[in-house]
């Protein structure tokens, strides 16, 4: 095996293993950092990662460190730390690379920045990329059909250097320069996707969750139009395509913390015992802040907030059920206060 693969994966959960095993699937090296060591053991002499992704062999390519410093010569790293976690892990590599695709999905607490305003401070050499879209672990890590949102800062000449370097017969990457709506897509959804599975545990039907889809996407548009972001990139893979996914399927984390809440569950108790993240969680707060600061209504982000601030599930729904009814399209808003 080449001892200096040029790509590498910052990041060990079940999405930076199931990247790692997507880049490797034909036959090249890749670079892998993982913060436990009883990982890296794993990932090396078992080529297994038992701890977060237990269902796929990973390739003999894959090879695992503890060591930023190894990162020194990798061109293009894939970054998929939990986001709060993301400027602290960038902030130790020695030699930053020259591309860094972000694959983390939420918004910094504290600061309420996104997390390619967080990268450009952490390693202000390198070129930012956010990769985004509807993409379970365990389906990449299979080798099923997935596409996604390859959002590039650095515009066309980035494309061309990412694409091969990304793309592979099942994952398939489609260019946009969007960043910050490549990011609000996926920060936003995650909070969403949590609501959704508070009305599944809630039991109250499909058509209460369709609903909560199409006006979930509706706070996520008013929200990414006020940053700056692109309607037609929150109407794609990363913004839309991402929603329907995560807000559908108890394979996503946001999803089943969201069910397990509207279940009855105590939230601190949730969020304690929990070895993967469940980004949503975190992102709640700080988007419903962001939402009041910026004026962008966000019912539901505001009850997801409330849900996870230890109120009553069924008493915030009943809540958000009993609201002024209103026009669906704010542009229609005018016309029933004439």
């Amino acid at each position: 095996m080449n001892t200096n693969p040029t790509i590498g994966v910052i990041g060990a959960g079940a999405w930076g293993t199931a990247l790692a095993q997507m880049l490797a699937s034909d036959g090249r090296d890749v670079l892998v950092w993982a913060f436990e060591p009883e990982v890296v053991a794993a990932i090396n002499t078992d080529h297994r990662n038992p701890l977060y992704l237990p269902s796929a062999t990973l390739a003999p390519t894959i090879r695992a460190t503890g060591n930023l410093a190894d990162f020194a010569a990798i061109d293009t790293a894939l970054v998929v730390t939990p986001a709060q976690v993301l400027g602290k892990v960038l902030a130790g590599l020695t030699t930053p690379p020259r591309d860094l695709v972000l694959c983390s999905k939420g918004i910094e607490a504290g600061s309420g920045r996104l997390m390619n305003d967080v990268a450009r401070e952490a390693s202000p050499g390198s070129a930012i990329a956010v990769l985004s879209g509807p993409t379970f672990a365990h389906e990449v890590a299979a080798g099923l059909p997935t596409a996604v949102t390859l959002a590039c800062g650095g515009g066309a000449a980035q494309w061309q250097r990412l694409a091969p370097a990304i793309a592979r017969p099942a994952f398939r990457p489609y260019y946009s320069d969007d960043v910050t709506g490549a990011e609000i897509g996926g920060a936003v959804k995650n909070v969403l996707a949590i609501a959704c599975g508070v009305v599944d545990g809630l039991a109250l039907g499909q058509n209460a969750r369709a609903a909560l889809i199409a006006r979930g996407y509706a706070e996520m548009l008013r929200f990414g139009e006020a940053l700056g972001a692109q309607g037609e990139t929150l109407a794609g893979l990363c913004g839309l395509g991402d929603l329907v996914l995560t807000c559908s399927s108890a394979s996503s984390r946001n999803f089943s913390l969201g069910k397990a809440l509207g279940e009855g569950a105590n939230p601190a108790a949730l969020m304690a015992d929990r070895r993967t993240v469940a980004e949503g969680a975190h992102t709640a707060p700080v988007l419903a802040d962001l939402a009041a600061k910026h004026g962008v209504a966000m019912p539901i982000v505001a009850a997801v907030d409330a849900i996870l601030n230890g109120e009553s599930a069924r008493v915030v729904v009943a809540d958000l059920l009993s609201r002024p009814l209103r026009a669906e399209l704010a542009s229609d808003e005018k016309d029933l206060q004439a």
